[in-house]
């Protein structure tokens, strides 16, 4: 029966102010909730929201009033409410019991689009008046189906009502407390008649009322438990009697009658919370939330970001949950509303996906993924394997697609791909070589176009925006996909890229739903620190081309017209006069090769300006020629004058010993006058100071040309450097004499003036040969630098590709023409010439050079290579990902750059002297000319006896100018700040690139200077002291050898272990392998772990693996086959059927697995021995992990594990010690392991069970109390406490180390290198302090004579002395500072012999521990049973 008539209205009102889907379900959760609203529907698109109601409760204008209230605005401007139509149904109820009507009516009241449900008016059925739109009548009959499962055939079918039965495949029970769980949890839930869990076959059979509960629910409750179920047998209709159903039906409502039997239905939503940092919020939601009425449990998971919360609706709404999460302390959290689900279910089709997943790293990869996925619609079951690198998931075809997942995993920041065939069936072949659906589309970057066509799909209006973050404390690639992926996971995100080199990330995003400040805050939520880069001007590509073939302007319009036209081009501009073509790109969407090729398309020719290569700054070979040149011209001009000089010194000599000493005036200028160079071509201008003249421009102009320029520049910026003191020096010796020469010519001496040309010549030479020393002195410090730079490749092959992945075409490109998303071939032998990821081929690759790491890695799909390194054995296909500047070796060679140029506090120093010095040496120089001018006025004869070569025949007052220039002149030239200038630098470039060649990468001076003042030095105990990788110390057998071999034993744990993901377990495996001398083990199945319990699996095909000589275990075999035949035949035991043989073979060779605690081992009914819990006892101690291992129920063997210590960890803490610094062991391991460690390499002081942000805290503690503090790390925990310590020294290998919150990275892996640091950075301060020692003698001896304070001993210096002094200051602290060269790290025998016979191992009673961050000794160590199970920081 239905009649239609209209009781309900639709309105649809305009909304304003919403950003995101949170506000879409805050608005549908609050006006859904309200009296009389039947159904909303928000768009977030169009900006509004369609809500059907009662006209006789509600008005367009309160809904209004109430979406404003939630705090958004609402106009009534064309919102005219239209009626609805609805629909009166009447469904037959005889026969049924009161209890079932009731039960329906409860289920149609929640029901959407259900209006009202009451008896009709002959009271034998049920009116329930529904909106057709809403809620079809399917759905009603499916609701109605446990009182008449046909509605229109009245009681007649009753026989066959209500009750379901459905059977699961339950995965994760490993013993009977888990089936207990199940039936317990599921057995309670309303709904549920019956419910029988089997271990055996990990199958559950549910007996339930479809109209109560649906099988979706049902599974979702079997997950929360713990469990993973896939639904097996479409459900069946019981056929049970009226009576039974009766029966049952009553039974399920005397259980209920505690409460109301229309308000006990609870209801289970997911949200996404944010906001959540550590176990400690986990907890605090789960108590918070879990007091609230009406919430009968919650299950809030840290990895996947979310809270599952099972509640009844009537008492704890969706919104009120959310609202209450939002509330708690510290406030910090926000919970996102799930998406309606779809009412109904129904029964999908199920088809099977196969995906290849790369760039998972542990258990949370997968658990993220599973929990993403099997959240998806039309997605029954999703299973992934971390080992095979495999997902399949199980899903209904007619709702999603293969694409929609592997999308779907993607987007959560790993690689999928498709294989070749996808059928209902999963593929019994999987193809190894992934499938990439976008690498066809070259050459332009493939995920543009994914994200074009996102974009495409979503309004016009969504623009998508490009933002640069700065990202602090990223150490390894782990955290760059960390980042990656949870970005990608945000709402309205398209792309992340992120440089780890350089710090940061590039993020594609909506503007309309998200800010750069908000990506900003989600990452600093990852525990990074984070801030949004201002000038993004860097992000764009920029691109010089030289245009060949414009004839006209028309040329230039058709070039720059088009390139605007193309797709990704921010800019153009082209030259006709210079032949230049300036354009800005989008090196995303395209790159300088496909702007060569639009323009090459136009019909002319363009290259790129070729460009100084990076690095031509460390090619000193330009300056080394300037230098030379600059020192042989002043060298040749300067010759011809000193000759004369020295001519006119031994004519001198030669008249006084002619005449005994006491040759007159007269004598000398007789002698004079007779000479050839004094002989005068003009009055007053003799040859000698004509040629002096001639020879001393060029120097003066073009040797001394490069000082001018320097000293013009240092002037304008009011600076005075060494250039301003020789330009000064010169220019006022060359001045002087000019005008000198200018005077005498003009009153026509008859005596020749006595000049200084023979000054400039001679400072410039010995200069000149100063500078061009220094810089092949610096050219050697900059070896390394350049050498990092060779490494880059000049040339790549970029290919095409092919939907099947067969190259269509190479082309050979200049390596600055590679563009992100290409694809690039590299052949075997080959330089990697991008930063990129392997897509195609398996090969090793030599990353020696850059990380340090001397053995070959492996690349295969999936993998990341570094440019710059060396392609071994396989022929590879790579997809750019990081191009130019933004590789992992440009960043390095920057970092190398900045520590290079990076001053250590004592250079800033010098350099401060220096900026005090040059006023100073001037001051000093004009009061030394001054005073000598009094003194010679005052006193002539004083000048005249100790001025040098004095000339009676000038007058007096000229010689004593004369004399007071020349003193004057020395002083500027004697005065070198460049060698208080060079003695940092010098040394600090020779000791890093010291460093280097032994593995020490210091970046910069002030670590190098600060480390020989560490008064402390913190070593973190895993990876650093530890190797941080646990390995196999012990294998204890415990059966007897006869019934269990040891090579028998160790091949089936080898088999167990090896599916297992846990560190313990790879130890396991590795070293079964070992001692097996095999890659390949048998065959696992049934594999089940159990976090902090163990393992249990079913082991089989292990024969080949025993050796052949193990004679016993070869008998054990033997003997067990003929047992078997005895108990199988049945006509006489020595009668052997073949096959039956070899099916008993098989039947032996299937071994029952366990391994793990004491715990696991009774959860399985094994008693553990008491001298095997001694044992175990005595390894824990020792801070050991012990496992047992049974095999077929009988307890086979212990196993101890340990992260073992370094070798060379005892020397070097010992040698640490010996040097009178403190050692402090910090770990976040539990005490006892700490303790254990830190006896055995001998440090007394331990903080254990320290967290990585306490480790900050402790490192200021110790600076708090006046230490200098190292702290060694292997960097990924330890990173913000590497950046507080005064120095922090980073341990370990590969790309992540050269970018460590350190200051100084060990690229060895050889604690030993850190007292090479120490010892190196002593080296290098002494070398700096004895350079200064150099610089300064110099100076401090130098100037006073040059000054002619030590005239009365007879010590004179001419000008051209200063200037060799001066050379030979700066000469000699440069060659002082490549003595440094010779540095040797010591060597672990030689600290060896310098400890002696010292060493000795510490007892445990010495150790002092330290707990967390309190500061309470803890005593010796009671050596009690402590955890069993040890978790590996």
């Amino acid at each position: 029966l239905s009649e239609s008539r209209s009781v309900a209205d639709r309105v649809t009102l305009g909304v304003k102010g919403m950003t995101c889907g949170s506000c879409v379900q805050s608005i549908e959760g609050r006006i859904g909730a309200l009296p009389g609203v039947f159904h909303i529907q928000v768009s977030l698109e169009q900006s509004n929201a369609t809500v059907t109601f009662d006209h006789t409760r509600q008005s367009p204008e309160s809904l209004a009033e109430a979406i404003e209230d939630v705090g958004f605005e609402c106009s009534l401007t064309n919102a005219t409410s239209a009626p609805v139509q609805t629909e009166t149904k009447v469904f037959s109820t005889a026969g049924c019991s009161t209890d079932s009507i009731q039960q329906a009516r409860c289920v149609l009241a929640q029901t959407e689009g259900v209006l009202e449900t009451q008896e009709s008016a002959d009271h034998r059925g049920l009116a329930v008046t529904s909106v057709p739109s809403l809620v079809s009548v399917e759905r009603l009959v499916d609701v109605m189906s446990c009182l008449v499962p046909d509605a229109h055939e009245g009681p007649s079918s009753r026989s066959s009502s209500g009750v379901e039965a459905v059977k699961m495949r339950i995965e994760g029970m490993v013993c009977l407390s888990c089936t207990t769980t199940i039936e317990g949890k599921i057995g309670k839930l309303k709904g549920i008649e019956k419910i029988k869990v089997s271990l055996e076959s990990q199958e559950a059979a549910v007996l339930y009322l479809p109209c109560v509960i649906t099988v979706d629910k049902i599974v979702n409750q079997i997950e929360v438990a713990g469990f993973k179920a896939i639904v097996k047998s479409k459900p069946r209709q019981l056929k049970l009697s009226a009576s039974e159903v009766e029966r049952l039906l009553s039974a399920h409502k005397q259980e209920e009658k505690v409460s109301e039997p229309c308000t006990d239905s609870s209801i289970t939503t997911v949200f996404q919370v944010t906001g959540m940092h550590c176990k400690s919020c986990v907890v605090n939601i789960q108590d918070n939330i879990s007091k609230l009425p009406g919430v009968s449990s919650v299950v809030v998971s840290l990895e996947n970001r979310q809270a599952t919360i099972q509640h009844n609706p009537k008492q704890a709404s969706v919104v009120e949950l959310q609202k209450a999460i939002e509330a708690l302390p510290p406030g910090d959290f926000k919970a996102i509303l799930p998406a309606s689900p779809e009412p109904g279910f129904l029964q999908p089709l199920v088809s099977v996906a196969e995906i290849h997943i790369e760039g998972m790293t542990c258990g949370s990869c997968v658990q993220s993924i599973e929990g993403m996925i099997s959240q998806k619609k039309g997605v029954r079951s999703a299973l992934v394997s971390l080992a095979s690198h495999q997902g399949t998931f199980e899903y209904d075809p007619l709702v999603t697609t293969t694409e929609e997942l592997r999308a779907a995993v993607e987007d959560m920041g790993f690689d999928a791909f498709l294989p070749e065939t996808n059928s209902l069936v999963p593929s019994v072949v999987k193809s190894p070589l992934p499938s990439v659906r976008s690498l066809s589309l070259s050459p332009v970057w493939s995920a543009v176009k994914e994200n074009e066509a996102e974009s495409d799909a979503e309004p016009a209006t969504n623009t998508i925006s490009k933002c640069f973050i700065q990202i602090g404390g990223m150490t390894c690639a782990s955290c760059v996909a960390n980042i990656e992926r949870n970005l990608k996971n945000e709402h309205g995100v398209h792309s992340v890229l992120v440089a780890l080199m350089a710090g940061k990330a590039e993020v594609r995003y909506s503007p309309s739903i998200i800010d750069p400040q908000r990506i900003a805050e989600f990452i600093r939520e990852l525990g990074f620190t984070a801030a949004v880069m201002e000038d993004c001007d860097g992000s764009d590509g920029t691109l010089e081309l030289v245009v060949r073939g414009m004839t006209c302007a028309s040329c230039v319009h058709k070039i720059e017209s088009n390139l605007m036209k193309q797709k990704g081009i921010l800019y153009a501009s082209v030259a006709l006069a210079t032949n230049k073509a300036h354009i800005r790109y989008d090196p995303e969407v395209t790159g300088p090769r496909d702007v060569i090729r639009w323009i090459e398309n136009l019909g002319f020719t363009a290259s790129l300006v070729k460009k100084d290569r990076p690095g031509s700054h460390l090619d000193h070979s330009r300056e080394i020629r300037q230098w030379k040149r600059s020192f042989l011209i002043s060298l040749f001009f300067c010759v011809p004058v000193m000759g004369m000089m020295i001519y006119m010194i031994i004519v001198d000599h030669q008249i006084d010993t002619s005449h005994h000493h006491n040759a007159t005036a007269e004598d000398r200028e007789k002698y004079h006058s007779t000479m050839f160079l004094e002989k005068q071509l003009l009055p007053g201008l003799s040859i000698m100071n004509l040629i002096s003249f001639l020879f001393c421009v060029p120097v003066q102009f073009i040797g001394g040309r490069y000082f001018y320029g320097q000293a013009y520049k240092a002037v304008k910026h009011r600076t005075a450097n060494m250039d301003v003191l020789i330009v000064l020096a010169t220019t006022i010796a060359f001045t002087y004499s000019v005008v000198i020469l200018l005077v005498a010519m003009v009153e026509g001496a008859k005596v020749n003036p006595i000049t200084f040309f023979d000054t400039p010549p001679m400072l410039f030479v010995f200069i000149s040969l100063g500078r061009w020393l220094e810089q092949i002195a610096k050219s050697k410090t900059s070896e390394a630098l350049s050498k990092l730079m060779s490494l880059q490749a000049t040339e790549a092959t970029v290919v095409t590709l092919n939907d099947d992945m067969s190259v269509l075409s190479e082309e050979q490109v200049d390596v600055e023409l590679v563009q992100r998303g290409d694809v690039v071939k590299v052949v075997p032998g080959g330089k990697f010439p991008v930063d990129g990821r392997v897509i195609e081929g398996h090969s090793m690759a030599d990353e020696s050079l850059i990380t340090g790491e001397a053995m070959p890695v492996t690349k295969k799909p999936g993998s990341t290579v570094i440019a710059g390194s060396i392609n071994q054995n396989g022929s590879l296909l790579i997809k750019a990902t990081h191009v130019g500047t933004d590789t992992t070796l440009s960043q390095i060679v920057k970092l190398v750059e900045e520590a290079q140029t990076s001053k250590a506090p004592i250079q800033q120093f010098a350099d401060k002297i220096s900026g005090y010095f040059v006023p100073f040496i001037v001051g000093v120089s004009f009061l030394t000319l001054v005073a000598w001018i009094l003194i010679g006025f005052v006193n002539f004869p004083l000048v005249e006896k100790y001025f040098p070569g004095y000339d009676k025949s000038i007058s007096e007052a000229e010689a004593v100018i004369r004399f007071a220039f020349q003193a004057s002149i020395t002083v500027l030239c004697i005065a070198c700040p460049c060698s208080l200038g060079l003695a940092t630098p010098t040394a600090v470039m020779v000791g890093t690139g010291v460093g280097a060649q032994n593995g020490i990468l210091i970046k910069g001076g002030e670590p190098l200077e600060m480390a020989h003042k560490i008064q402390s030095v913190v070593f973190d105990k895993t990876g650093t002291i530890t190797y941080g990788a646990p390995k196999v110390v012990q294998v204890k057998m415990l059966a007897e050898g006869n019934r269990m071999s040891r090579s028998k034993l160790l091949a089936i744990v080898g088999t167990a272990e090896n599916n297992s993901e846990h560190p313990l377990g790879a130890a396991i495996t590795k070293y079964c392998k070992q001692e097996l001398a095999t890659e390949s083990l048998g065959t696992c199945t049934d594999f089940q772990a159990v976090p902090g319990c163990g393992i249990r699996c079913l082991v089989s095909n292990t024969e080949h693996l025993l050796k052949r000589d193990d004679s016993d275990s070869e008998e054990n075999q033997c003997n067990a086959v003929l047992i078997q035949i005895s108990d199988t035949s049945s006509d006489h035991p020595l009668i052997m059927d073949p096959q039956l043989l070899s099916e008993s073979v098989v039947q032996t060779s299937s071994f029952t697995v366990l391994i793990g605690n004491r715990e696991w081992m009774r959860r399985n009914a094994l008693q553990v021995r008491a001298e095997v819990d001694e044992a175990m006892t005595e390894h824990e101690k020792r801070g050991h992990t012990a496992v047992l291992v049974a095999v077929d129920n009988e307890l086979c063997a212990m196993v101890a594990i340990a992260d073992t210590v370094k070798p060379e960890a005892e020397l070097a803490v010992h040698t640490l010690t010996a040097m009178g610094l403190e050692v402090v062991l910090m770990t976040g391991d539990n005490s006892k392991t700490a303790r254990a460690i830190a006896a055995q390499v001998g440090i007394r002081k331990v903080f254990a069970e320290v967290l990585p942000s306490h480790k900050v805290a402790k490192v200021e503690q110790l600076q708090l109390e006046g230490k200098r503090v190292a702290m060694v790390g292997d960097g990924v925990n330890d990173s913000p406490a590497l950046a507080m310590a005064d120095v922090g020294i980073a341990i370990g290998m590969g790309t992540d180390v050269a970018i460590e919150a350190a200051d100084v990275v060990l690229i060895r892996n050889d604690l030993l290198d850190v007292v090479g640091s120490i010892d190196l950075s002593k080296k290098t301060v002494k070398r700096i302090r004895i350079n200064f020692v150099f610089a300064l003698i110099y100076n401090l001896v130098g100037i006073p004579i040059a000054a002619g304070v030590f005239m009365p001993v007879g010590l004179v210096l001419q000008p051209w002395m200063g200037s060799a002094a001066m050379a030979a200051s700066s000469v000699s602290v440069v060659l002082s500072s490549l003595l440094l060269k010779c540095y040797t790290k010591p060597s672990a025998e030689k600290l060896e012999r310098r400890l002696g016979e010292v060493r000795r191992h510490g007892s445990l009673s010495e150790v002092s521990v330290h707990i967390g961050m309190g500061e309470l000794r803890r005593p010796s160590p009671k050596l009690s049973l402590l955890d069993r199970f040890v978790n590996y920081s």
